[in-house]
């Protein structure tokens, strides 16, 4: 029966391409720019556009040196390589300074940069919400003693977007909903700054939809795990899966056979029709017999041939040992036997008298297979084990099976479609893996959706606060490109807002972009200006966790470290020493 058509796809399974090597700029101020997602890095000159697009990943042998390591693009397939692949973060944060060193290298020599022993251009480097000071101090350990940049500005992806979208406001405010591949940033942002008081992270992203989506195919076809990959599953998730306004009606409508045979995708895994489309003709079969009864034939004379040889050698060596009883060495013969494993002169006889005639006959069969030129099925002699186990060793070109098979290939294919086995139907799917979003607990996460954690933030805030943020919601990141995500959004905002209250959702135009973009167009405004960069001597003074706060960055903070003991305190007692220990230093 013919493959029907309709709501078949296949993977593209798209390979990666090396980068380019590009030329630095030329004309304006010169600024690097560096989105450094867990996902994917995104790199390029401010002004220009992000040049290089690459995942944040790294392979390389165990043990090797780092001229043998592969990074991003570099990496034609990741399924291959896919236990040796490494990311120098956790969740969002990056915490492996050597494997960010790696990146860096690679983003740097790729962006062209030529500076001997460091680069000497000023680098914006995105970092996450509420950045512990630990990484930020490792990430400028990096860039200031490695590369010794000249000066370095940090600020939030999740904000850049926002202000890149939102340029004819200021000071812009608004609930800044920023989704990647670990996690999900809410970021309420008041007349131009981050209250970074009230940011809340949801540990659900671009991730854990994969995976759960690999989780459940495996569980459905459990005929195809091989085949159900990670990078297969990203093309899913990018290409059919939607959110839907409300997610228990779009269940319902779902369990309708003509909604499901409408809206069903049906993934179109590879495979192989040889078995049942190679319909091999006669005279081809004939032909293939008869090769392979040649093929027998040859190894099963060179058989004979090499075992006539041995059974040669071994009579020479027998005849020499009699020999030497006719002669009179009665010593050595003795020694002889019992390195033959032998007890008599009598045994010794009987086997050259055994080991003579099975020499003559193998001589006659190897005479005989010269001599006959027409090829015919070898039968081995009654006793000779190797040659059959010679036989049976050698890869049947063809056999009976396969022409049993072959007989029954038209009524196979007439019964059994070997593409409609191999496909894979997405139903409930599509909605089912971006619905963890809103509620985690379909993928067994105790945590709140989506929804909820932006309730209970504007809860914190006054009445008018609350309405001055829900009238600029702003979805950005990659795990916001399902279709009908913005619908959804307002759908859950009518619900948890005030009856006759507005509010106002908006997309980001790059989702993905959006953060390099921004960075970039804030590079380019406050190059020649102080706020916001530190400088090389600021970073010596302060020390790597020091930041300067701009508009997009987050909060500034210290390291608070606990105060010493004054030494002019008088002596404790053992009872006043114990709670010293037990709750800290005690002051004067």
């Amino acid at each position: 029966a013919p493959i029907p058509v309709s709501n078949v796809y296949t993977f593209r399974d798209v390979r990666a391409v090396p980068d380019p090597v590009h030329s630095p700029v030329s004309e304006g101020p010169a600024v690097l720019v560096l989105d450094n997602g867990s996902f994917q890095l995104r790199a390029g000159w401010a002004g220009v556009g992000p040049a290089l697009q690459l995942r944040s990943v790294v392979t390389r042998s165990r043990g090797g040196p780092r001229s043998l390591s592969r990074v991003g693009n570099d990496i034609p397939s990741l399924e291959p390589l896919r236990w040796l692949l490494r990311t120098p973060f956790d969740r969002n944060v990056p915490v492996n300074l050597e494997l960010q060193e790696l990146l860096c290298d690679h983003v740097f020599q790729k962006l062209g940069v030529t500076t001997e022993g460091c680069v000497d251009y000023p680098i914006v480097f995105t970092e996450a919400p509420c950045t512990p000071l630990h990484v930020r101090q490792m990430v400028s350990e990096l860039l200031f003693e490695c590369y010794r940049v000249p000066k370095v500005s940090f600020g939030i992806d999740g904000l850049y977007s926002f202000y890149d979208n939102n340029k004819d406001l200021s000071p812009a405010s608004g609930l800044v909903v920023s989704s990647g591949y670990h996690c999900t940033h809410i970021l309420p942002v008041l007349r131009g700054r981050l209250d970074a008081k009230n940011c809340k992270r949801i540990n659900i992203g671009g991730y854990h939809s994969v995976t759960y989506l690999q989780r459940l195919l495996q569980l459905k076809y459990p005929g195809h795990l091989s085949a159900i990959t990670l990078s297969r599953m990203e093309e899913i998730l990018h290409d059919h899966c939607y959110v839907p306004e409300d997610y228990m009606d779009e269940l319902r409508k779902w369990r309708c056979p003509n909604y499901y045979e409408e809206n069903v995708h049906k993934m179109q895994l590879p495979f192989s029709a040889k078995l049942l489309t190679n319909v091999i003709p006669s005279e081809e079969k004939q032909e293939r017999r008869q090769q392979q009864l040649k093929r027998l034939q040859e190894l099963n004379t060179r058989r004979r041939e090499e075992k006539l040889q041995q059974d040669q050698e071994r009579l020479e060596r027998l005849l020499y040992v009699q020999e030497l009883l006719e002669d009179g060495q009665v010593e050595q013969f003795h020694k002889a036997l019992v390195e033959l494993n032998m007890d008599s002169a009598e045994e010794l006889q009987s086997y050259i008298h055994k080991l003579g005639i099975a020499i003559e006959q193998g001589r006659q069969r190897v005479l005989g297979d010269a001599l006959d030129s027409k090829p015919q099925t070898p039968e081995p002699p009654g006793g000779e084990q190797d040659e059959m186990e010679g036989i049976s060793e050698l890869e049947p070109a063809y056999n009976e099976d396969q022409m049993e098979t072959e007989k029954a290939a038209p009524a196979v294919q007439n019964m059994f479609n070997m593409a409609e086995y191999h496909q894979m139907y997405l139903g409930t799917e599509r909605i089912r893996v971006p619905e963890i979003l809103f509620q985690p607990s379909l993928m067994g996460e105790d945590q709140a959706g989506l929804a909820e954690t932006m309730q209970y933030i504007l809860d914190r805030y006054p009445h008018e606060v609350q309405q001055e943020l829900v009238q600029n919601v702003f979805l950005t990141g990659g795990n916001v490109m399902y279709p009908g995500i913005k619908g959804r959004m307002e759908k859950e905002l009518l619900q948890m807002r005030p009856f006759g209250s507005s509010f106002q959702v908006s997309l980001a135009s790059r989702p993905v972009l959006g953060a390099w973009h921004g960075a970039s167009g804030w590079a380019l405004q406050n190059v020649d200006c102080e706020e916001g960069w530190v400088s090389r001597k600021e970073y010596e003074e302060m020390g790597g966790e020091y930041l300067k706060e701009h508009k997009a960055s987050n909060c500034s903070t210290a390291i608070q470290l606990p105060k010493p003991a004054s030494r002019s305190a008088p002596p404790l007692n053992q009872e006043t020493e114990s709670n010293a220990l037990a709750t800290g230093p005690v002051q004067p």
